[in-house]
């Protein structure tokens, strides 16, 4: 009689579904009983982790299944523990730090860590088949390699720093999924050529609220239907305006063969408002403090006008669209533009 210790490690932890080992002869099902369970879970990094944005991206991404905070990039409160700095009820025992490279070696190198180490102990009361070792060897392989591509970097960061942490996340094989407003369109083509070259996912979301992106579907389904719109808005302060929500609006409604507002196409009166691309959109911004971020698109045809209006309270109205983005941006080849790209 032999007995046989054999262990795995790999850098992530993996569901065992014992009924594949049964099954497929290697163990049987005594031994497979025997075997570690744990959850498979995609790292998460989040960049850009003090803002407000940052800090309920921590909260969302700890409570959501199947995911776990891997590492937390920013230069302010570096060395704090984030979930502290979170209010959480249990610190996450993950440090801020002020390197992105640093961050991704250590979860790339990180095999002893609890979280990221499958130690499997297999112990046989009679003797082996010939090849059971290497068919052990092969079942976990390819875990190993579906570990890494399940990895995300989120980036709240900076325009002009968007392009080298996708090149850094990419270089550790990670995907990206990017919420930074006012990114230059030079930026989104780098990245989309060089996420193109290296075949890894990358999803640059210019909102990663839901309901935005369905008033902007509707408003692009309602502008072959009326020749007027107009886009009004209100924030509670007057930095960057028009926003980029409402640019966005503007520009979809552009260059869909319709021209709008003829009327008054070429007004200067600065009461109607700003014209937003090259088709006549007109925005307006209303200011007030205590006023919710609000967007309205409203059309107007002869005898009726319809409206859409999306508001946002909080910035919890982001999270659902970002863990989307998380769970689908692992299945991207290549670079994808808009949050509407997984509806």
């Amino acid at each position: 009689m032999v007995a046989l210790s054999c262990q795995f490690w790999l850098t992530h932890t993996h569901t065992i579904k014992s009924i594949e080992l049964s099954k497929s002869g290697i163990l049987s099902p005594a031994q497979c009983s025997n075997l570690p369970r744990t959850i498979s879970r995609k790292e998460v990094v989040i960049n850009g982790v003090t803002k407000d944005i940052g800090r309920a991206a921590v909260i969302a991404v700890a409570k959501a299944r199947g995911m776990e905070i891997a590492g937390a990039v920013d230069s302010h409160l570096v060395g704090e523990d984030i979930g502290k700095v979170c209010n959480m009820e249990k610190p996450l025992e993950v440090p801020i730090i002020n390197d992105l490279t640093m961050v991704l070696g250590s979860i790339s190198q990180d095999c002893g860590h609890p979280r990221a180490t499958l130690q499997c102990k297999v112990h046989h009361s009679q003797f082996l088949k010939k090849g059971d070792i290497l068919r052990l060897f092969f079942f976990f392989l390819p875990l190993f390699f579906q570990s890494k591509a399940s990895g995300v970097v989120v980036d709240f960061t900076e325009p002009s720093t968007v392009y080298d942490n996708v090149k850094e996340a990419t270089a550790f094989g990670l995907r990206s999924v990017v919420h930074v407003p006012w990114i230059k369109l030079d930026t989104v083509t780098a990245v989309s050529a060089f996420c193109d070259k290296a075949s890894m996912g990358c999803l640059v979301a210019p909102t990663l609220s839901i309901g935005s992106v369905l008033l902007q579907q509707a408003a692009i389904t309602a502008s072959f239907h009326y020749k007027n719109v107009e886009v009004v808005e209100s924030r509670a302060s007057a930095s960057d305006l028009p926003s980029a929500d409402a640019i966005q609006i503007a520009e979809n409604l552009s260059n869909l063969g319709q021209i709008y507002n003829r009327e008054d196409l070429s007004t200067d009166v600065l009461a109607r408002g700003q014209v937003v691309g090259e088709d006549g959109v007109r925005v307006h911004s209303l200011v007030l403090p205590g006023l919710p971020s609000s967007t309205s698109v409203y059309f107007s045809g002869p005898g009726e006008v319809y409206s859409l209006k999306h508001d946002m309270t909080d910035v919890q109205c982001l999270m659902p669209g970002l863990i989307l983005a998380i769970r689908k941006v692992v299945r991207l080849k290549n670079q994808g533009y808009g949050l509407e790209k997984f509806l």
